[in-house]
């Protein structure tokens, strides 16, 4: 590891801070990262409650061994049509600072290991697109993989409305 820290213009530690394993998965015919450890388990196909006046991104909630955790359609957050039900779509469940959430994704792919090497920075996408949410370009088995910052792609009133939709801070009351 000390030598991927040798110098590359002085983002080294930058890169470093990014290496490791990747859960992948694909949204339409892309395919993203999302550092593992913020991943606490896969699931297939569940009944999603929708929740009335969330955002359009916010399927709805989940019943997962009775705890109740949002669920966000990442293809409508990204400005994408609705992810379409089928059997390989899947629930990534994934554990932020704040929350424990689900985000809908149409294929899980699989785990890669990326190192150092093989991200690049996100490129330039012009003054009116902001890109903080990528971590990187990961390249691996000659594939490109956008590398997600979870934490960055879940603003802070998305985590007021996921609250929100899964009822506060998880109670559930049998009033």
């Amino acid at each position: 590891m000390n030598n991927a820290t040798a110098s590359r213009d002085g983002q080294s530690a930058h890169l470093d801070s990014r290496a490791g394993k990747y859960l992948t998965f694909f949204l339409a015919s892309e395919e993203y990262g999302v550092e593992i450890l913020k991943v606490q388990e896969i699931i297939g196909r569940m009944p999603i409650t929708p929740v009335p006046l969330t955002s359009s991104y916010i399927r709805g909630v989940i019943n997962l061994r009775g705890k109740i955790h949002p669920i966000m359609d990442l293809k409508i957050k990204f400005g994408m049509e609705e992810t379409e039900i089928t059997d390989e779509t899947c629930i990534i469940v994934i554990k932020t600072t704040s929350m424990m959430m689900g985000i809908l994704v149409d294929k899980v792919s699989e785990v890669v290991n990326i190192s150092s090497d093989d991200i690049e920075d996100t490129p330039s996408f012009g003054a009116d697109v902001n890109p903080e949410y990528l971590l990187g370009v990961g390249k691996t088995g000659g594939r490109v993989r956008l590398l997600l910052d979870i934490e960055k792609v879940i603003t802070a009133s998305d985590i007021i409305n996921m609250k929100k939709a899964a009822g506060g801070e998880s109670k559930e009351t049998g009033a």
